[in-house]
């Protein structure tokens, strides 16, 4: 019988499955949806069970489609910083808080009074802003002071799910770190920052490195999933790190920009490194680091423009309006963006953060919007790469992209022309899945390495290489660093003007 691997994408919207053979290419999928509950400003939730649910569902199809393929173990990829809190049994006491809830501002300005901003970075490899866990625990207790001395756990979804599969409550530190709870230099849970949050160390889960046997599906996950009694679950990663493996980056200074809903890039490191121009995980290959930048705003920006600014239906209009932005000229015909509309992390860490759009005269229709808001993605990244490089003291050669946005033709070409670089389309829109499968191909043995695995299981697909009229992006990108420095402050009175 042929031998599979199996990889979970845990994802904010949805569950996927996804089984992979040696050659990493994929045998059988499936997917369930998981739903996002934004009950009031600032607050993203979930159900917790909706994940376990939506795991058996994706599993139970997959499984019924893999016939007689033996299978040799799953790891999980997830939603990073998403957590829940439960009783001693893992039932939930609440819903769980998404990565996006930001009602945790007032906690990070408190962790920043009692700790300072330095010792924070440092230690966690994480700047203070509202993303990590930790302000999130603060914020929750705050809200609700009756709820700390109830809590047994408090989980991240490759916690929960591990636990759920095994009976072990056990987690991957590159599924734990982007919490913010982990001292980085020592690969374990910070006594100092568990404190900050509230927790002891009782009340989190045990950790593994990525890639170990965190034990093996009991006989009622079994029931649930139609996962096989005594299938092995090896240790996962957070999504990000695990869709770097799923590119092939295995070597130190390789990239991945994620083009989803927000642009997430990451580049490899072999020893650990913290600074605002970034955020610093571990990597899902144990023992290397990923210096990871996020623009929250990405694909969203997108999406609010067409939809909320234009009025008119994605994806039905992105063909015109990317026709429309091909006709125009580098540099929009003087009008810029700066994609801040879901506030900035690196490298202003700045919560008073909002878009700006200059330059607007009568002459600008929706293709110059449309032009510049792409040309704006791309010269913030510029700002993410170069800060990186200068950190790692070597230039990125090329990016490998992927999700949603990596489709479009136009936009890979304007990123490659501001950035100068090579971009690289994955191999695989799966990456993630297929970063969780490549842990378990070589925690299994199915393969010796992960050079050996990424020379096996990974692909790339077209190339863009940088234009000579994309050297004229050099002079606006001057132009596009003056800019939120110089209104930093009036954006931050027009934020609390709507107080």
């Amino acid at each position: 019988m042929s031998e599979v691997v199996i990889g979970v994408d845990a994802s904010t919207t949805a569950c996927k499955v996804v089984a992979f053979d040696a050659a990493g290419r994929v045998v059988a999928e499936a997917r369930a949806a998981i739903a996002l509950l934004n009950p009031s400003p600032g607050a993203w939730e979930q159900d917790a069970e909706s994940w376990w649910r939506a795991l058996g569902e994706a599993a139970r199809r997959v499984m019924a489609e893999l016939g007689g393929a033996r299978v040799v173990g799953l790891a999980v990829a997830h939603q990073r910083e998403t957590f829940v809190v439960t009783d001693e049994r893992g039932a939930p006491l609440g819903p769980a808080l998404v990565w996006m809830d930001h009602r945790c501002k007032d906690e990070v300005r408190r962790a920043v009074a009692e700790m300072g901003e330095e010792r924070l970075a440092s230690l966690s490899g994480k700047p203070a802003c509202t993303t990590p866990s930790l302000y999130k625990v603060m914020g929750l207790f705050a809200r609700e002071p009756g709820l700390s001395a109830r809590v047994g756990k408090v989980l991240d979804v490759h916690a929960f799910l591990a636990w759920r599969l095994t009976g072990r409550c056990a987690t991957s530190l590159a599924s734990a770190d982007p919490m913010g709870m982990l001292d980085m230099a020592r690969g374990d849970w910070s006594e100092e920052l568990l404190a900050l949050a509230g927790l002891a160390r009782g009340q989190v889960p045990e950790l593994v490195m990525p890639g170990a046997l965190i034990g093996h599906v009991t006989a009622e996950a079994s029931r649930t999933t139609g996962f096989p009694e005594g299938l092995s679950i090896y240790a996962g990663a957070g999504d990000g790190q695990a869709a770097a493996l799923g590119a092939g980056l295995v070597n130190e200074g390789a990239a991945y920009l994620n083009l989803g809903t927000a642009l997430v890039s990451g580049v490899r490191s072999r020893r650990y490194r913290s600074g605002r121009a970034f955020r610093t995980l571990y990597g899902a290959e144990a023992g290397s680091f990923v210096l990871e930048t996020v623009l929250q705003g990405g694909s969203f920006t997108t999406t609010w423009l067409v939809e909320k600014l234009l009025g008119r239906r994605l994806p039905e209009a992105l063909a015109e309006l990317e026709a429309e932005a091909c006709a125009i000229e580098v540099g929009s015909d003087g009008l810029m963006l700066v994609p801040y509309w879901n506030g900035v992390m690196n490298p202003y860490w700045d919560e008073f953060a909002a878009g700006i759009l200059v330059g607007l005269r009568g002459e600008h229709g929706p293709g110059h919007l449309f032009r510049a808001l792409y040309e704006g993605l791309a010269m913030e990244q510029r700002l993410h790469t170069d800060a990186v490089e200068a950190a790692l003291e070597t230039r990125i050669e090329e990016l490998v992209v992927m999700g949603g946005g990596s489709m479009s033709s136009l936009f890979c070409q304007l990123i490659a022309d501001v950035l100068n670089r090579a971009i690289v389309r994955a191999g695989t829109a799966e990456a993630t899945a297929l970063g969780s499968a490549m842990l378990v191909a070589v925690a299994s043995g199915l393969h010796p390495s992960f050079d050996a695995a990424a020379a096996r299981m990974t692909s790339r697909g077209e190339a863009f290489l940088p234009r000579e009229e994309g050297r004229r992006y050099d002079a606006l990108f001057a132009v596009y660093k003056t800019l939120y420095p110089a209104l930093r402050a009036s954006l931050a009175e027009l934020q609390r003007c709507r107080r």
